[in-house]
């Protein structure tokens, strides 16, 4: 692989949509087949009658769509007749309430008691990297994307397949806040056109959603031949929804007599695009002058963006505070490179008493002259962000002075 390189020295800080309009409270009614996915906490998908989408092309369904009750969509999931346009009926779950993600308490004002304290609350050892070392890397570190608990059963009596969508838990950091907004997308495959939503749980990593969904009319031997498709993402009301995980659960290696209960691990979405890359970078904290210094060592193998097979990567580095964007850097611009060396270094000042509510956000962008920047990847570092970041918080934490190096895969 060929290597590019910028001349710039580390130094470690002691020496020097437009807004989206899903899920908004209180739509029912039906205006447009979407209109109500993801609205209530029982949907029921109902088989069609055969005469209706036979009888009436497409135009002639969507001027009729109007006439149906209110507070109601129809999906032709039958086997027996042709798809059609999904409705959904929505009725209210009493006494389902979202569940707050626990906040940590502030640490105290002095430093080193604040540091220490805040080092010890978190978990894991960190793997430590020499910077520029190509020996010490290990790949990737895998990272846990959290737990979902659903149910699932059929009665043979009404024809009809249950998924309950529970909770989920320990989902990972999306959001510049150290947070995230999660809901969950359910697929019967090989069908991907038709779809069902949960609601959205504002800034909650281990989110109660209590949400029921009815597939009716579907012949338990069709049951069987499809793939029970769940996908946990961040809803993010700017840009593209970020996806957290996955399960997926083939329906005829699960007993459906009656409804049981799961836990299963999410795993990274099929769905993307590959792999954006690596980079590494390393963390130094001064406790005594109050900074980290963010020094961006190298990537490599990052995705091509251009046509001719490359990119032109180049660094940003946010300091967030909250969901507050305090203070940005940015690297030079490597020309035509997908194993780029950077050396650069940016110190941040950031108190003692803000390091619980601190983000360090790493973006990777390919610089266009024509057109706008891509994003490569990005990096969320905290002390609550996915295990492989807080790892690499936690080390900085506890090795002040000293600049702590590791590898991270870059995020959509």
């Amino acid at each position: 692989n060929s290597v590019c390189l910028s001349t710039s020295k580390p130094e470690c800080g002691l020496c020097h949509r437009p807004p989206g309009k899903r899920n908004k409270p209180g739509v029912e009614s039906v205006g447009s087949p979407d209109s109500g996915r993801g609205r209530g906490e029982k949907k029921a998908i109902n088989d069609l009658d055969r005469d209706f989408w036979n009888n009436n092309d497409s135009s002639s369904v969507q001027q009729r769509w109007s006439s149906y009750p209110p507070k109601e969509f129809v999906l032709n999931i039958s086997p027996y007749a042709p798809y059609g346009d999904p409705r959904l009926t929505l009725n209210r779950n009493m006494g389902n309430k979202p569940a707050n993600s626990p906040k940590g308490q502030p640490p105290d004002a002095d430093g080193h008691s604040s540091v220490s304290d805040l080092a010890n609350s978190l978990t894991g050892d960190m793997v430590m990297l020499s910077p520029g070392s190509e020996d010490d890397y290990e790949g990737p570190v895998s990272e846990k994307l959290g737990r979902i608990q659903f149910s699932l059963g059929y009665s043979f009596q009404d024809t009809t397949l249950t998924v309950k969508i529970l909770k989920g838990q320990d989902l990972p950091a999306k959001d510049f806040s150290g947070t995230s907004d999660p809901f969950v997308k359910i697929y019967l495959l090989p069908d991907r056109k038709h779809k069902l939503e949960t609601k959205i749980k504002r800034k909650n990593l281990n989110p109660h959603w209590n949400e029921t969904f009815l597939f009716e009319g579907f012949p338990y031997e069709k049951v069987r031949e499809r793939t029970l498709y769940l996908q946990v993402l961040d809803y993010d009301r700017f840009s593209r929804n970020d996806p957290i995980g996955e399960v997926s659960i083939p329906l005829n290696k699960v007993e459906l007599g009656q409804l049981k209960t799961f836990w299963k691990d999410l795993k990274p979405c099929s769905d993307g695009s590959g792999s954006r890359g690596d980079l590494l970078l390393s963390l130094c904290y001064n406790p005594t002058a109050n900074t980290i210094t963010v020094n961006i060592i190298k990537a490599r193998n990052l995705k091509a963006m251009d046509i001719g097979g490359t990119s032109d990567p180049y660094v940003k580095v946010w300091l967030m505070h909250k969901d507050k964007r305090v203070e940005k850097k940015k690297t030079v611009t490597i020309k035509r490179c997908l194993n780029p060396i950077f050396n650069e270094s940016f110190p941040f000042d950031v108190p003692a008493h803000v390091l619980r509510e601190t983000t360090i956000i790493i973006t990777v962008m390919d610089k266009d002259r024509l057109s706008r920047n891509d994003v490569i990847g990005k990096i969320y570092l905290s002390w609550k962000s996915g295990p492989a970041e807080v790892k690499h918080w936690k080390d900085m934490l506890s090795r002040p002075r000293t600049n702590v190096a590791q590898w991270h895969a870059l995020k959509a």
